[in-house]
Formats: C-alpha cells, sequence, structure tokens
C-alpha cells in the first residue's frame, strides 16, 4: 500500500494551521502542525517527514532559523510562506535551501499544488538515482558522487549541498556546454515559468558558484550568458 506524505506545518496563526490541516487531510496527506521553533523542533524529533511548509515569520525563533537547523537535520523539502510583498523575504528563503515559497495571503489549492509539484520532483529524483548510472562524474576537478549524492573538491574533501543545490548542479552537468535559460532551469527544477521579478535561479546559481569557489564576475566553470541564462563552460567526464 502506498505511503501517505507526511507533512510539518510551522505557522503561528491558529486558524492557519487548522485550516492547512483539515484541506491537506482531505487531500490525503498525514499533517502535523507546530506554532513555533520549540514545537517544530520537538514534532520533528518525534516524526518522519516528507515535507515542511515553514512560515519566514514566526515569534522568538524565524523561519529562517528553523530552516538551517532542518537543514542540518535533512535534506527534507521546505516550502516557506512569506510576505507577499517582499522580494526579499523570498530571495533570502532560498538563499537558505528553501525548495520554493508561496506568498501570503494564498490559496490552499495553489499551497496544495506547490507541495505536490515538489513531492513529485523529490520523488522523481529518488527513483532516477535508484536505476540511473552510478558513474563517478568530473568537472574542472571537482567529483560528484551520485550514489551517495556527495561533491568532492579537487583536494577530495566533501562540500556539503542542499537538496536544491545538487539538483541544479545536476541539470547543469547533464546539459554542460549547453546554454539554459532561467525559464528553462525553473522548468526542470520547479515545474513554473520566472515572473518578471523572479530571481530563484540567480540565487540559487550564486549559491552554488560559492560552493564551487567560482563566484564572482570571472566564473569559470558556470558562467552568466547575457541575456540569455547559465552554462556549465566545462567538460564533463564520467569514469
Amino acid at each position: 500500500m502506498e505511503t501517505i506524505p507526511h507533512l510539518l506545518i510551522v505557522d503561528d496563526d491558529r486558524e492557519i494551521r487548522e485550516l492547512l490541516s483539515r484541506f491537506l487531510e482531505k487531500n490525503h496527506f498525514r499533517v502535523t502542525s507546530a506554532r513555533d521553533g520549540r514545537e517544530a523542533r520537538r514534532a520533528w524529533t518525534a516524526g518522519h517527514y516528507q515535507l515542511v511548509v515553514l512560515d519566514m515569520m514566526l515569534p522568538g525563533e524565524s523561519g529562517l532559523d528553523i530552516a538551517r537547523w532542518l537543514r542540518s537535520q535533512d535534506n527534507v523539502p521546505i516550502i516557506m510562506l512569506t510576505a507577499m510583498s517582499d522580494e526579499t523575504d523570498r530571495i533570502i528563503g532560498l538563499e537558505f535551501g528553501a525548495d520554493d515559497y508561496v506568498a501570503k495571503p494564498f490559496n490552499p489549492r495553489e499551497l496544495l499544488a506547490r507541495i505536490r509539484a515538489v513531492l513529485r520532483r523529490t520523488g522523481e529524483a529518488t527513483e532516477k538515482r535508484q536505476v540511473a548510472d552510478m558513474r563517478l562524474i568530473r568537472f574542472a576537478g571537482w567529483t560528484l558522487e551520485p550514489n551517495r549524492r556527495r561533491l568532492l573538491n579537487p583536494e577530495g574533501v566533501e562540500v556539503p549541498l542542499t537538496g536544491g543545490e545538487y539538483d541544479l548542479l545536476v541539470a547543469l552537468l547533464d546539459r554542460a556546454n549547453r546554454v539554459l535559460t532561467r525559464d528553462m532551469l525553473l522548468e526542470l527544477l520547479r515545474g513554473r515559468q520566472a515572473g518578471p521579478f523572479d530571481r530563484a535561479i540567480d540565487v540559487a546559481v550564486s549559491r552554488l558558484r560559492r560552493k564551487l569557489d567560482d563566484d564572482g564576475r570571472n566564473a569559470q566553470v558556470i558562467k552568466t550568458v547575457r541575456g540569455g541564462g547559465y552554462v556549465l563552460a566545462t567538460e564533463v567526464e564520467r569514469v
């Protein structure tokens, strides 16, 4: 029998927690809710979750603090709830490794669609890893171990990646030396098109560049194509 996905909802608004719990349970999810960081940590320790819906603005410990802690525990997908007009919140959330975001006030059906999309991508990635060629991938002195989801620098030291960073790197490696527009990357990674002010991909690329010591105007591994997007400008070897 198929396992029902277990979601953790973290929001200090009781009405939102109750509304989402009822709505998501009607749509075949198991839901646990928490109102702050302490309850979220307790719930996380006691359960096993496939995805976390996390409010950015919480009393006491912020959503970003909780996201940082979650990332230290696991690569569980995170969807952040942010203020509608605050693009900065969305950018910061993505910097902390969020997989997607939904602006408040939101339609529960939109959140449901985002949850299903993130879980679908996560599930597909897991299936592909189980059946994919597990050869090492080498590029620009770096080594990616797909079977262990590990990135090793030229000295052989592991550089930790979030789930989003790993998926972005794999997408670029699979299409090395091809220009990928922001819309193409968003479609590959998040299943949606970029809005006029959507910097999600720019933030993700910037974060990955820093992990690859490729940050700055003279990036040599992930290059920016003016008016186009990004390209992994190096040879890729599978051994």
